[in-house]
């Protein structure tokens, strides 16, 4: 398999995308967080001190997706036509985030999907950590793409398509 990053010499590269068709592309990412339930019951009622958890976190994510050729050396500046992020108990002790992409461009989004997830994910970690000091943030992983060239990417999970 070739590296698109790469060229003949293997020196890094950006990728040109010139050549490309502009299509409607998008991806989904997900983190999950452990925490200790109480963390997770007080972030869900809105009772820790530093405040509205979901909205900071939220916002942070946003921002990261929007920010993400500043972090990723490689990354393409890209249109952004939408950035969700949600979260969702997986279980007492488990907070899962998920952020969807969307944009019309040459290239695909799933790098933005996963920045915005862990962005979001160590905000929450940022918020808690005066009450639980052990979260782990166990997993962060694209779950879909589609468009492009290399077509739809699925992992299977259970995170529903968005509306």
């Amino acid at each position: 398999m070739e590296l698109s990053h790469l060229d003949k010499n293997g020196h890094a590269r950006m990728v040109d995308v010139s050549g490309k068709e502009e299509t409607p592309r998008e991806a989904l990412a997900s983190a999950l967080l452990r925490m200790q339930p109480e963390t997770l019951a007080l972030i869900q009622a809105g009772e820790l001190p530093k405040g509205d958890v979901f909205a900071c976190a939220r916002v942070a994510g946003i921002l990261a997706a929007k920010r993400t050729p500043e972090l990723i050396p490689l990354c393409h500046p890209i249109p952004i036509t939408s950035v969700c992020v949600d979260f969702e108990a997986a279980a007492v002790d488990q907070l899962r985030i998920t952020a969807r992409v969307r944009t019309t461009y040459r290239t695909g989004v799933e790098m933005e999907a996963l920045t915005a997830v862990s962005v979001a994910a160590l905000t929450v970690y940022d918020m808690c950590k005066a009450v639980d000091r052990g979260m782990q943030i166990l997993q962060i992983q694209l779950e879909q793409k589609s468009g492009g060239k290399s077509g739809e990417f699925n992992r299977g999970s259970i995170i529903p398509a968005d509306d």
